[in-house]
C-alpha cells in the first residue's frame, strides 16, 4: 500500500527556474490562459498553442531537479512501495531526480498526443500541430497536457491512494486548482495525517494538521529527514 501520498505543484519546481502561474515576469504572463491552455484556444489557433508548449518544453529541458525533488526520490528509495508522488506539474524533474512512482495528473510536456486515436509518443523538441501520428498517421498532434476544462489523468488511481494514505503531504501548491485542491480534505476525512509544505499558507491550509513554510529546497529535505528510517 502507498502509505505516503505526496501532491506537488508548481512551487516545487520554481527554484529550478520553472515559473508558476503567478510569477510576475514569467512565461505565463505573456499569454492569455484562454488562448494557450484550453481546448477552445487550441481549436482557434493550434500553431500558437503548439509554439507556446515548444517554449515550455525547451525551458524544461534546460532546468535541473533541485534539492526538493531529490529529497522525495530519496524517500521513495528508502521506503520502497510506500511512497506515491502525484504531481500537478507537467515537467519531468521528479523522474530526472530518480523518482519512479510518479503520476502526472495534468500530463507531460515531454509527451505528444494524437487527437485522433489517443496514441502517445515522446515529443520532439519542436512539435507542429500537423505532425503525423506514428500509430495512425493522422496530422492531429497536440501536447499531452490537460487543459482547463479537461479531466485530469488517472483520477480513480489517485482517489484510491488518497483514501488509503496514512500521511498526505502537499508541496508547492496554491490550493486553487481543482480537483487537486480537495485532496487534503479527502485524505483527512479518511484518517491521514496531512502536512502542508509551501512558501505561504495555501487556500486550503485549514485542511492540514501541520505546516512547514519556506523555500521547497529547505523545508522538503528537512521534512523527509523526519520520515527516513533510522
Amino acid at each position: 500500500m502507498m502509505r505516503i501520498v505526496i501532491l506537488t505543484g508548481a512551487g516545487i519546481s520554481a527554484e529550478s527556474g520553472l515559473g508558476t502561474f503567478r510569477d510576475k515576469d514569467g512565461l505565463w504572463t505573456r499569454y492569455d490562459l484562454n488562448d494557450v491552455a484550453t481546448p477552445q484556444g487550441f481549436a482557434r489557433n493550434p500553431r500558437l498553442v503548439t509554439e507556446f508548449y515548444n517554449a515550455r518544453r525547451a525551458n524544461c529541458a534546460q532546468a535541473e531537479p533541485n534539492a526538493a525533488h531529490y529529497a522525495l526520490a530519496r524517500l521513495e528509495t528508502a521506503l520502497p512501495g510506500q511512497v506515491l508522488i502525484v504531481t500537478q506539474n507537467v515537467d519531468d524533474l521528479h523522474q530526472r531526480a530518480g523518482a519512479r512512482a510518479v503520476i502526472q495528473m495534468h500530463g507531460a510536456l515531454m509527451s505528444a498526443l494524437c487527437a485522433a486515436c489517443g496514441h502517445r509518443w515522446p515529443a520532439p523538441p519542436v512539435m507542429t500541430e500537423t505532425d503525423p501520428c506514428p500509430a495512425c498517421a493522422a496530422p492531429r498532434t497536440r501536447p499531452d497536457v490537460v487543459w482547463f476544462g479537461e479531466v485530469p489523468y488517472h483520477m480513480d488511481t489517485i482517489a484510491d491512494a488518497v483514501a488509503r494514505a496514512e500521511i498526505f503531504a502537499a508541496i508547492g501548491t496554491s490550493g486553487q486548482v481543482w480537483p487537486a485542491a480537495g485532496f487534503a480534505a479527502e485524505a483527512r476525512r479518511a484518517g491521514a495525517h496531512c502536512v502542508e509544505l509551501n512558501l505561504e499558507p495555501s487556500e486550503v491550509s485549514r485542511a492540514f494538521h501541520a505546516h512547514h513554510y519556506g523555500p521547497a529546497t529547505q523545508v522538503v529535505p528537512a521534512w523527509v529527514d523526519t520520515l527516513l528510517p533510522t
